[in-house]
């Protein structure tokens, strides 16, 4: 089996682009950043704070999270419940910066993680795919752009979704905060593998980015 790992900071645009590279390749495309979602918003579901590790271990304990590809679609479900949307927002997203720095967690999304590669030719993308979870993948990207690309572009897809509560500057401040917790954990930090090709799409439209992955992957396969 062929595994792809893309690792990139929050709103670098890897679920986009890796889904549709998924779809040209024919692989099968893994979000872990759902995972990580769904296990925040199973803390505030349940009044816990992302501090609370005795808790949160406790929770986990009679949490199941599946992934399931449904028309060749990802979908994320938590206990049996489909939260594939209310994984989406502002509060899940920073919750899960912060509960994902966890070596419970991690551990505790890891085997899932690694049983789907094993399992199919796939793309995974996340924050530490290349580094930690898929150490031996044939393929490694760590997927980036300016901060200020990034928050323009998650800003226009709220307004594409209708969704006008969250200003540039506000989405430019989460990100950055973002990429600080994200590099700064102590358990698998953000950061490229020794192995790892590094692709900036800051001036690259989608089809360009999707293009230049492509052509990564391709190259490294030939080798």
């Amino acid at each position: 089996m062929i595994a792809v790992a893309i690792d990139g900071p929050a709103g670098a645009g890897k679920s986009t682009i890796a889904k549709m590279v998924a779809k040209k390749l024919s692989y099968i495309y893994v979000d872990t950043g759902a995972l990580y979602r769904a296990v925040a918003l199973c803390t505030i579901q349940n009044g816990i704070l992302s501090s609370e590790e005795e808790k949160i271990t406790a929770m986990l304990k009679h949490t199941v999270i599946e992934l399931k590809f449904i028309d060749n679609v990802q979908r994320v479900f938590l206990n049996g419940e489909d939260v594939s949307d209310k994984i989406r927002t502002s509060e899940v997203s920073m919750t899960a910066s912060r509960t994902s720095a966890l070596p419970v967690v991690r551990s505790f999304l890891l085997d899932l993680q690694r049983d789907i590669a094993v399992k199919n030719n796939i793309l995974m993308d996340g924050r530490d795919i290349g580094t930690v979870v898929l150490p031996d993948a044939q393929v490694k990207i760590f997927l980036t752009a300016s901060p200020e690309c990034r928050a323009k572009r998650r800003y226009n897809d709220y307004l594409v979704a209708g969704n006008v509560s969250e200003s540039y500057e506000d989405i430019l401040k989460d990100i950055l905060q973002r990429d600080y917790q994200d590099s700064h954990r102590a358990t698998a930090p953000l950061k490229p593998a020794q192995d790892s090709v590094t692709v900036d799409t800051s001036e690259d439209t989608l089809e360009e980015s999707v293009n230049k992955i492509i052509a990564v992957i391709e190259s490294k396969l030939r080798k």
